[in-house]
């Protein structure tokens, strides 16, 4: 049990965001991600859906703007309108490689970044955000777009992605948490 005394709140969130985008949904995707050809990777189920890669696209692009820039204070320039027309512009490898190495940013900023510091304030897309919001934000986004990825890697490489199997012991994760 935690002493509450001793618990720094602030320290565990950042703990837990770099955790989640770091060894939880990065390998995941990348998995997936590594399972789908050429093809698969920029398909859409309808024609206002988006790809996967379309979705490592958009999610480095808003990684970068709340944590990278809004957060770390790196310079940003966004064509957000233009992740979603990725198609063509990137390969497979080079939309998954842009989304690791700005997971992998991510993680960095968030490591070096002093809890007590959560409440400060950005401008980030013209609204403002605490640096604890923006850091949820990039989470939960991720989070949302590792599941639509799930999905389209289920529908095109159909029995080739399972994260977890059933055991007399339990449930056993299939997945490394390592990040490749």
């Amino acid at each position: 049990m935690t002493d509450s005394a001793s618990y720094d709140t602030g320290a565990a969130f950042l703990a837990r965001c770099r955790d989640f985008l770091r060894h939880n949904y990065l390998p995941k995707i990348r998995a997936v991600v590594g399972a789908m050809s050429e093809e698969d990777t920029w398909w859409k189920p309808t024609e206002d859906a988006n790809s996967a890669g379309v979705l490592l696209v958009h999610m480095a692009g808003n990684a970068r703007q709340y944590i990278i820039s809004g957060i770390g204070g790196a310079p940003m320039t966004r064509d957000r309108d233009a992740e979603f027309v990725a198609t063509g512009r990137y390969t497979r490898d080079e939309a998954l490689a842009l989304f690791t190495d700005t997971i992998r940013e991510c993680d960095a900023v968030l490591a070096a970044l002093d809890p007590a510091r959560l409440g400060e304030r950005r401008t980030i897309q013209g609204n403002e955000f605490t640096f604890l919001e923006a850091a949820f934000q990039v989470s939960e986004h991720v989070a949302l777009h590792t599941g639509q990825i799930i999905q389209l890697g289920k529908l095109r490489a159909p029995g080739t992605i399972r994260f977890y199997e059933a055991t007399s012991h339990g449930v056993r994760r299939l997945w490394s948490r390592d990040d490749a």
